[in-house]
């Protein structure tokens, strides 16, 4: 941090780059994972930016539960937002085990987890599909594998 006319701030040394990738992730807002998505989609996809809805539960928001009705539809808009102004032509959905947002917020046994994001994606792939026939939609469920790193799986639908 720096100190200018009684002002604090910092200037970041990352270049700003204006051209659009044209693509986005939504993505559980869990900030453990964070850079381990970051890597995901930087890495192993090949997007060096991206548009961010970092959500809790991700693309459980895009399932339609009742209990996450407001959720569901401002993520939906923003998305759509996204896709129509930015010109998004690929969305990537990430889930992640043990997400508190289904144990929590909708209630989900954690016998039911697994199968309720897996289901739950599949859902959001299809809802978020119907914004664009030309968008590509791809989607990840992330796990522990071993102690300190995470797996990305991709999830078929």
């Amino acid at each position: 941090m720096h100190n200018e006319k009684n002002q604090l701030f910092y200037e970041s040394s990352v270049r700003f780059d204006p051209k659009r990738i044209r693509a986005a992730a939504v993505y559980c807002s869990d900030g453990r994972f964070g850079a381990q998505f970051d890597d995901l989609l930087h890495n192993a996809l090949q997007l060096p930016r991206y548009d961010r809805l970092a959500v809790p539960g991700g693309a459980a928001c895009l399932a339609r539960h009742f209990a996450t009705y407001r959720e569901d539809e401002g993520v939906f808009e923003q998305l759509r937002f996204l896709v129509n102004v930015h010109g998004l032509e690929r969305v990537v959905l990430i889930a992640h085990e043990n997400c508190a947002f289904y144990s929590e917020r909708l209630r989900v046994s954690p016998l039911q987890l697994e199968t309720q994001q897996r289901e739950d994606i599949g859902k959001a792939v299809r809802r978020v599909r119907s914004l664009s026939r030309t968008l590509s939609v791809s989607a990840f469920f992330a796990r522990k594998h071993r102690e300190d790193t995470i797996r990305f799986e991709s999830v078929d639908f």
